[in-house]
């Protein structure tokens, strides 16, 4: 009998908990929502960097390509052969959502090592990369979790549930159990790396702010690079494996 009032204490705990803040946060309030400035403004950002990017790279294309022009082939053939050797041979229409994610992770993850987001000073909190909060790498990993149901649905119909019943239908919940946790894995990976990333930074400039600090920025670019890359393989594999229906 003390079932229920016990779940009931035990997710009013988990709200609570849901409610708790690490440092100060700047936030608009617009008509009854509540929303993250800090992480607005700096998408912002980055998607003002990318679009003006893709202006001057499409804006006059030359025969005997320029070096820019160049750079953004190579970019372009790099998402490509990750799509193609992620998905296969129908890589074709996914390439932009693999590509729209790796670019936009990669250049936030880049935007808060070469952005001097410190100077600009706010209410409350301060800017930092849009990947340094939680809530940028949920919103990632959404999309890529609908995503991975589209390509199996939209290639096998309703028959591509048959999965979760396979290779023995005893498997039934943990096959059910991974698909929730694709999204959580992505999400918190690519939000605990750069967020440790950024605090190790911030942790030795304040106690050896002269030297040090410049080789462990520059492991942060590094690192910073291969969690774009890490994030949009496993998106582009996640999409593969719903196609083919295997593990």
């Amino acid at each position: 009998m003390n079932v229920i009032p016990c779940s009931i204490k035990t997710l009013k705990g988990l709200y609570d908990i849901s409610g708790v803040e690490v440092g100060q946060h700047l936030y608009w309030q617009i008509g009854g929502l509540q929303i993250h400035a800090q992480v607005l403004i700096t998408s912002w950002v980055v998607i003002a960097i990318l679009l003006g990017s893709v202006i001057i790279a499409v804006r006059n294309p030359q025969t005997i390509p320029t070096n820019g022009q160049n750079f953004f082939e190579y970019v372009l053939e790099f998402i490509q052969d990750l799509s193609k050797t992620q998905i296969g041979e129908e890589y074709g229409p996914w390439v932009p959502f693999i590509g729209t994610m790796f670019l936009f992770i990669f250049v936030s993850n880049w935007s808060g090592a070469l952005l001097p987001w410190k100077i600009i000073k706010l209410p409350h909190g301060e800017l930092a990369a849009p990947t340094n909060d939680i809530n940028t790498t949920v919103a990632l990993a959404l999309p890529t979790s609908v995503a991975y149901f589209y390509a199996g649905l939209s290639k096998k119909g309703l028959g591509y549930f048959g999965k979760y019943i396979q290779p023995t239908p005893i498997l039934l919940p943990i096959n059910i159990l991974e698909d929730f946790t694709k999204p959580l894995s992505l999400s918190f990976r690519l939000f605990g790396n750069i967020l440790a990333d950024e605090l190790v930074v911030v942790v030795l400039v304040s106690l050896v702010p002269s030297v040090v600090p410049i080789p462990v920025m520059f492991l942060g670019l590094f690192t910073s690079g291969i969690q774009a890359l890490i994030f949009a393989t496993l998106a582009a594999a996640y999409i593969g494996e719903s196609m083919e229906g295997h593990h």
